[in-house]
C-alpha cells in the first residue's frame, strides 16, 4: 500500500490505515454508535451525462469492501452497472473517511448470506431471497427501489482519511 502524508504542512504524521479499517469495522446505523448520532455513509457514482450522483446509501464495511445494498432499478445501481467507479464517505468521532473503489453484483450465495447475517446484526431484518443471489426484508429505504434488493462490493482502490481528533491528521492510502 503507498501512503500519502497530506498534512505535512502542519507536521502532523503520516497515518496508519489499520486504525481507519478498524474504525469502518465497529461502524452500525445505531444511534449513538459514535457518529454525528449515527454514521451516514454517502456514495457518488457517475450519471450517463458524465455529472456525479450522490445520495445517502446503508453500508457496512467488512472483509476490507464495502457492501451495499439496492435494487437493480435505482439510479445508484444503475450507474454502477454501466460504470462500477465510484466513492463511499463516512464521517464517524475519529476518522471522515472517503473510499474510492470498484462494485461489483454479488451473486455469490455464500457472500449474500454473510451480508444479511451481518446487515441482521445491525438491525436490518433481510434474509437472502429463493434465489440466494438477492435480498428481500418487510422494507428498505425507498430509494432502493422494489424488492429484491442486490448487494454489492466496493473493492477499494484508494481512500482518503482525516483525523478529526485534536492531534488531526490527514492520509491517502493506495491499495494494491
Amino acid at each position: 500500500m503507498k501512503t500519502k502524508n497530506l498534512a505535512t504542512l502542519y507536521d502532523l504524521p503520516t497515518l496508519e490505515w489499520a486504525p481507519v479499517a478498524a474504525n469502518l469495522d465497529r461502524l452500525t446505523q445505531a444511534p449513538g454508535t459514535g457518529g454525528p448520532d449515527r454514521h451516514s455513509h454517502w456514495l457518488t457514482t457517475v450519471n450517463a451525462d458524465g455529472s456525479p450522483h450522490v445520495t445517502g446509501i446503508g453500508a457496512i464495511w467488512f472483509d476490507g469492501a464495502y457492501w451495499l445494498v439496492s435494487g437493480r432499478t435505482a439510479l445508484k445501481v444503475r450507474n454502477l452497472e454501466r460504470d462500477p467507479r465510484c466513492a463511499v464517505a463516512v464521517a464517524t468521532a475519529d476518522y471522515d473517511t472517503v473510499v474510492d473503489g470498484t462494485a461489483r453484483l454479488v451473486t455469490d450465495r455464500e457472500e449474500v448470506a454473510e451480508v444479511s447475517r451481518r446487515l441482521n446484526e445491525g438491525g436490518w431484518p433481510c434474509e437472502p431471497d429463493a434465489s440466494g443471489t438477492a435480498l428481500t426484508a418487510p422494507y428498505s429505504a425507498p430509494s432502493a427501489g422494489p424488492a429484491p434488493w442486490h448487494v454489492y462490493r466496493v473493492t477499494p482502490t484508494r481512500a482518503t482519511a482525516l483525523y478529526v481528533r485534536e492531534e488531526g491528521g490527514a492520509t491517502s492510502f493506495e491499495f494494491d
